[in-house]
């Protein structure tokens, strides 16, 4: 499994906890930035992880902002992608089971990084269930 993530500033140190599990898990990862906790442009990362998921060099996506409300937005514009704003382990693993989520957005300013970590592990380790969701997921891309 290859994982994309990014964040601006305001997920930086959300990022900066996740990569570091994700290296403890084995599991590898491009890293998008930003590698700083100075202002930048979220839009122009959740750009870079939604194309990587696009062009298939990753299987999943995590991207972080201070709400995670601008990361879900930006991703949600790429047609091939599911991106879910996820603020709970319930809400993440719904998200992969009836959504097919392929990115995980999370807010760097209102989870700490537990939370951040459980978050991540259900999403990544949750199985889309398919059958009467598949349906709905081809309604989603078909518009």
């Amino acid at each position: 499994m290859n994982i994309s993530i990014g964040a601006d500033h305001g997920g930086y140190k959300i990022k900066q906890i996740l990569t570091e599990w994700l290296q403890s898990e084995g599991l590898s990862y491009n890293d998008f930035g930003t590698f700083s906790d100075d202002s930048v442009d979220y839009p122009k990362i959740a750009h870079s992880v939604s194309k990587s998921i696009e062009n298939h060099e990753a299987n999943f996506g995590i991207s972080i902002c201070g709400s995670g409300q601008g990361m879900a937005i930006t991703a949600n514009k790429h047609k091939a992608i599911r991106a879910a704003l996820c603020w709970e382990t319930a809400i993440a693993a719904l998200a992969r089971q009836h959504n097919d989520a392929n990115i995980l957005v999370l807010s760097g300013r209102f989870l700490d990084s537990e939370q951040a970590i459980e978050i991540t592990r259900t999403f990544l380790n949750t199985l889309f269930e398919g059958g009467r969701h598949q349906k709905r997921i081809e309604q989603i891309v078909s518009t």
